[in-house]
C-alpha cells in the first residue's frame, strides 16, 4: 500500500507539532497538511483528499463536532480519528455516532496513537484487498480495537503474531492451495521460516495440507485455509 495520507486539524500549535511528530514516527503514514480549525480543515480536505483526518474537538470558528457533521452531510469519503480533551459522555456519544474510527483523549502517549494508527492501517489493508468479507473477517474489523494484535500466549518461541497474521492473510487471498515456497516468496520470508509457521497453523487446524503429486521428485505439500 502507498503511505496513508493524513490531515491534522488542531488549533494549538504546540499540540499540533507533537501530534505531527507522533504520527510521522509510525511507519506507513505521512502528514499532507495541517489546519487550525474546522473551516480551514474542510477546505484542506477538499483540496488534498486525505485518507485520514486526525482532528481536535474544541477549536475556534468551527469545532470538531460541527466539522464531522458537515463531512457526513456532504458524504465526504474520509476517515476521522478524534484527539481531544473532551471526556464527558455526551460529547463522546455524539462523536461516536458521527462515525469516527477512534476517539483518543488528551493527554495521550505515543504508544496509544501508534496503536490506533496500526489498527487503521490493518483496516485499510483488509478493505482494499476484499470485495466480500466472511463473518470472522467482519468481526475482526469491527472489534479490532478491542482485539488488538497481541501475540497469542501459546505461540512457540521464535514465532511472531504479526508475521503469523500476514501468512494467514496471504493464504486467504489465494484461489487455490499454495506451497510453503510460494508462501515464503509472497510474504518475504525464508522457506524454512515459512514452514515453521505453516506447521504451527496445521497443528492449530487453521490450515489443511493438500498433497500434490507431480512428475519426478517428492510430492509437494500445499496449504489452504480452513473456513
Amino acid at each position: 500500500m502507498l503511505p496513508i495520507s493524513v490531515l491534522l486539524v488542531e488549533d494549538d500549535p504546540m499540540v499540533r507539532q507533537v501530534n505531527r511528530q507522533f504520527i510521522e514516527r509510525v511507519k506507513g503514514f505521512r502528514i499532507v497538511g495541517t489546519a487550525g480549525n474546522g473551516i480551514e480543515g474542510m477546505k484542506q480536505i477538499k483540496q488534498l483528499k486525505p485518507d485520514l483526518v486526525v482532528m481536535d474537538i474544541f477549536m475556534p470558528e468551527q469545532d470538531g463536532i460541527k466539522t464531522l457533521q458537515k463531512l457526513r452531510e456532504s458524504d465526504t469519503k474520509v476517515d476521522v480519528i478524534t484527539v481531544t480533551a473532551a471526556n464527558d459522555m455526551k460529547t463522546i456519544q455524539h462523536v461516536l455516532q458521527l462515525g469516527v474510527f477512534d476517539y483518543i483523549m488528551k493527554p495521550f502517549t505515543y504508544e496509544r496513537i501508534k496503536h490506533t494508527l496500526e489498527n487503521y492501517m490493518h483496516f485499510k489493508e483488509k478493505v482494499s484487498l476484499k470485495n466480500e468479507l466472511t463473518q470472522r473477517e467482519l468481526d475482526e474489523l469491527l472489534h479490532h480495537q478491542q482485539n488488538t494484535r497481541k501475540e497469542p500466549n501459546n505461540l512457540p518461541k521464535g514465532l511472531n503474531g504479526s508475521t503469523l497474521e500476514k501468512i494467514v492473510s496471504y493464504i486467504e487471498k489465494q484461489e487455490a492451495a499454495i506451497s510453503a515456497e510460494e508462501v515464503a516468496n509472497g510474504v518475504g520470508l525464508a522457506r524454512v521460516t515459512a514452514r515453521r509457521y505453516l506447521d504451527y497453523l496445521e497443528k492449530q487446524q487453521k490450515v489443511v495440507i493438500d498433497i500434490q503429486y507431480g512428475g519426478v521428485g517428492r510430492p509437494v505439500n500445499q496449504y489452504r485455509i480452513i473456513h
